[in-house]
């Protein structure tokens, strides 16, 4: 399957504590973000929509918890591609055998401020810190060939410049991980609950949609909601409580799956 010239598509191979890995495709390759899932599961993802895996052209790291990296050793390995990230995410990145031999051919250091080239011309990543209890942790507004992607996976609270970053993007991937009651009622022990609401662990579906809510503006098309948690939330509460703010504004408001493939979405 080709993509017209200027297009923009994306899909998520997984969302959540199990995994997590996005992809962007364009007319001249496609970038991921994170390599949180097997090449097996990539590779059978990609192949449902006729994209050959080796139109991926580099992957973007946010942070270096296990579900974002966890296959980070194979993807190196068996793609060949740049691998982009913070010089702080690649101190603590993991060296082992299964990482280290493999990553250091591929890895490149995203500027401490600005946009990176991550593939000339055509696709440029900008950086943004966000809060969360991993090493460092961060969003990226994308730009492919003028398309405006703002992505922020794990974010225990909304700041004023990831709310400005997105304020700039036609399409948001943010995340609604719990729903307050099923947290609290749940069976997380109260150190989780605590940790999770913390302001550094995760959103809420409340705090998502207060936060959309910030950063609504005319441009805004698409909002897509990631890493909802198994236990503690659903898909349907958590579009009910963002849809509150998207109601008859026009923008297509989609909850990703949390283990499978999602559907492959024109931008």
């Amino acid at each position: 399957m080709t993509i017209d010239e200027g297009k923009v598509r994306f899909m998520s191979f997984s969302s959540g504590s199990s995994g997590n890995c996005y992809c962007f495709e364009y007319s001249g390759g496609a970038v991921l973000v994170d390599a949180g899932v097997s090449i097996r599961h990539l590779k059978a993802g990609l192949q449902t929509y006729g994209i050959s895996p080796e139109r991926i052209r580099g992957v973007l790291i946010t942070h270096d918890h296990a579900d974002h990296i966890r296959n980070l050793g194979s993807f190196c390995k068996k793609l060949r591609i740049p691998v982009w990230m913070t010089s702080e995410l690649r101190a603590s990145a993991p060296v082992g055998w299964m990482t280290g031999p493999f990553l250091d051919p591929v890895v490149r250091i995203l500027p401490a401020s600005g946009a990176a080239q991550i593939i000339p011309s055509e696709v440029y990543a900008t950086p943004f810190i966000v809060p969360h209890d991993a090493t460092q942790t961060v969003g990226y507004l994308i730009d492919i060939l003028g398309h405006r992607i703002v992505i922020m996976t794990d974010i225990g609270a909304m700041t004023e410049e990831a709310s400005e970053f997105a304020r700039k993007a036609s399409t948001v991937i943010v995340e609604a991980n719990y729903d307050l009651q099923m947290l609290l009622e749940g069976p997380y022990p109260k150190a989780l609950q605590d940790r999770i609401r913390s302001g550094h662990g995760h959103l809420s579906n409340s705090e998502c949609a207060e936060a959309v809510a910030g950063f609504m503006h005319e441009g805004l098309r698409n909002v897509f909601l990631c890493h909802l948690s198994a236990h503690n939330n659903t898909p349907e509460k958590a579009l009910a409580e963002v849809g509150k703010v998207l109601g008859g504004s026009g923008v297509r408001l989609t909850a990703l799956p949390r283990t499978e493939c999602s559907p492959l979405f024109e931008l």
